[in-house]
């Protein structure tokens, strides 16, 4: 593989972690009516992924190419079936809000992480619009990483304060 072939590898892998991000994050802010702030903040983030795949898409056409059907339907699935479970041992677990910030957060550590390796690549390879799509979406990934990483401690208070309440009522 020469190193566009693996930028380009690396852009599929990245619409395929925004479909698989846009999936877990519907199911999550389903479950957040009683966290208001949360619950808006996820929504939008929602559409921030749902662009940021529009954005890829429109990289990987303009290097000749398209999204990988296997991958993207690879994140598709894994993001409903994390939703699913999740949601199902978080319930068993009681805490599924407090624990969906918690993935939350690291999973914008994980996407951070996979578009600073995508503008390294894009520069290296001279792809300047592709390394411009990349630090825009960084930006939106790092955003919502701190926004999660401000609000973690209220969310848990809220948490812990729905389960004094009314145990039966925390995670929704």
């Amino acid at each position: 593989m020469t190193a566009r072939d693996n930028v380009i590898s690396w852009l599929r892998d990245a619409y395929a972690m925004e479909m698989h991000a846009v999936e877990m994050l519907k199911r999550q802010s389903e479950r957040l009516k009683h966290y208001p702030e949360f619950e808006a903040r996820v929504k939008q983030h929602v559409g921030e992924s749902e662009g940021q795949a529009d954005v890829l898409r429109t990289c990987l056409q303009s290097l000749g190419t398209d999204v990988s059907r296997i991958k993207a339907g690879a994140g598709w699935l894994g993001g409903n079936l994390q939703a699913i479970f999740g949601s199902v041992a978080g319930a068993m677990a009681g805490d599924e809000v407090v624990k969906g910030a918690m993935v939350g957060y690291a999973f914008e550590h994980f996407e951070i992480a996979s578009y600073r390796t995508l503008i390294a690549g894009a520069e290296e390879c001279g792809l300047a619009e592709v390394k411009e799509a990349c630090t825009k979406i960084l930006r939106e990934e790092e955003a919502m990483q701190q926004w999660l990483a401000e609000h973690l401690p209220s969310i848990t208070v809220q948490f812990l304060k729905r389960t004094e309440l009314a145990p039966e009522k925390a995670n929704r």
